[in-house]
């Protein structure tokens, strides 16, 4: 019975360990401040698409530029770009986000009407009626 105790709580205890070290997180500091953005065209974005511009991006032990992309726009939200925040020497980078428009408001569509069901049969004004379709056919024309 000692053993099984014993065996129980290094068990436990290893899974406790290997608990904390999934919830730790490496931090460093940049102390070299990102250059200036560079210049890109905006392409013309197909509908449905938004513009995400390229930012610079800290690889290793320099900033190397990340190309801006497009990518599927969110209905009732906007694009936050990247960007670096210095907070005394050190310099911390926000990556772009969702953020909801508070400017958004949604548009209610109207249904389509389908007047196909309503006026089948009808002339409608586009050619012949049917009494003079038929009376034409009676006289050959």
């Amino acid at each position: 019975m000692k053993t099984h105790r014993t065996l129980r709580t290094i068990l436990l205890s290893a899974l406790l360990a290997v608990g904390h070290g999934a919830f730790a997180q490496v931090s460093f500091n940049i102390q070299i401040g990102p250059p200036a953005p560079l210049y890109e065209p905006v392409p013309v974005m197909s509908p449905g698409y938004v513009w995400a511009p390229g930012y610079w991006a800290w690889h290793g032990d320099r900033h190397i530029w990340v190309r801006g992309r497009s990518m599927y726009q969110r209905v009732g939200y906007r694009w936050e770009p990247d960007m670096w925040e210095q907070r005394g020497s050190n310099y911390y980078r926000h990556p772009g986000r969702w953020a909801r428009d508070k400017d958004y408001r949604p548009v209610a569509l109207m249904p389509k009407y389908d007047d196909r069901d309503d006026d089948r049969g009808k002339d409608k004004g586009k050619g012949k009626g049917k009494e003079k379709f038929k009376k034409d056919k009676r006289e050959g024309k």
